[in-house]
């Protein structure tokens, strides 16, 4: 096995990164700040820092009005793909703590998003087979507990229009994947990465976008469906929301902190063969340029 990229991710290369990415707002930073404060032992299940950029990024990408979140935490990433949302856009943020979510809603209003997100305090399952079973999820994020993934993953897949994105983090799992005897947690992330790679209705490619002491990231980009046509989906109207609620976040510094991380991206395609240009990949490339070309002009 030839391994084509052993460059080593240290401190100074991840500041880089950030530096040149989009950077997080008063409102972002005052909420990642506020959960290593409040939940020392537990932050790390905040999505890192460079994730909230990418999924606004994926979400602006797609064009995404419905999106599904399993397991909200502190509400960093929704805060985050709310922000990206068009105004009639929402998010159905799935979680089961109401003490962890409280400083969600708050961060949520500050930043004039509250609107935009439908917080549920119930099992994520519950509520996925609660929701229509036609195709009308344009993006999921799933963080949440590992063990249960697939069958997220099940109740996701039929829901998913074609050309939608899943999302999936920890999918290495601090390289935990990589053993055979593993249980708990770490076991179901390996159960998930096979039962996605063998999934017939989606294609997978899984990518190490970050390996070092810093966070890591990994990409799965699906194209669904194995370049069957799928008829396109109905347009559904936006669930009802539950309005945030809570006082603004004062913004502070963040400590210096890093959390391990991977996260996978699954795409459903809009039905047509998947050929040298007609690629998941292609398509997004695609419609990048096409984007930057409508900015420019």
């Amino acid at each position: 096995m030839t391994k084509g990229n052993s460059t080593k991710i240290t401190d100074e290369l991840y500041g880089y990164m950030l530096a040149h990415n989009p950077p997080l707002d008063a409102v972002q930073r005052g909420l990642v700040a506020t959960t290593y404060e409040k939940f020392p032992d537990v932050a790390g299940m905040q999505s890192a820092e460079e994730q909230g950029p990418l999924l606004a990024f994926l979400v602006r990408l797609t064009g995404a009005r419905h999106i599904v979140e399993i397991g909200t935490f502190t509400g960093f990433s929704a805060l985050s793909m709310a922000q990206a949302l068009p105004a009639d856009g929402r998010i159905i943020a799935c979680d089961v703590s109401e003490e962890w979510t409280r400083y969600g809603r708050e961060a949520w209003e500050a930043a004039g998003v509250a609107d935009r997100i439908d917080l549920r305090i119930a099992p994520a399952l519950d509520t996925l087979r609660a929701m229509p079973a036609n195709e009308h999820i344009d993006l999921a994020y799933v963080d949440a507990d590992k063990q249960s993934q697939i069958a997220y993953w099940e109740e996701l897949v039929p829901r998913l229009r074609p050309g939608g994105l899943i999302v999936t983090d920890n999918t290495l799992f601090h390289g935990t994947v990589l053993d055979e005897s593993a249980t708990g947690a770490a076991a179901g992330v390996r159960a998930y990465n096979d039962h996605v790679a063998a999934d017939p209705r989606m294609d997978s490619v899984l990518l190490t976008i970050s390996d070092g002491p810093s966070p890591r990231l990994g990409l799965r980009l699906r194209d669904g469906g194995r370049g069957q046509p799928q008829p396109p989906p109905p347009q559904q109207p936006p669930p009802p929301l539950m309005a945030g609620a809570g006082a603004p976040v004062e913004p502070v510094e963040p400590p210096t902190a890093t959390a391990e991380s991977s996260l996978t991206v699954s795409e459903c395609p809009a039905g047509q063969s998947a050929g040298a240009d007609d690629s998941a990949m292609g398509r997004l490339t695609s419609k990048v340029s096409s984007q930057v070309r409508q900015r420019n002009s």
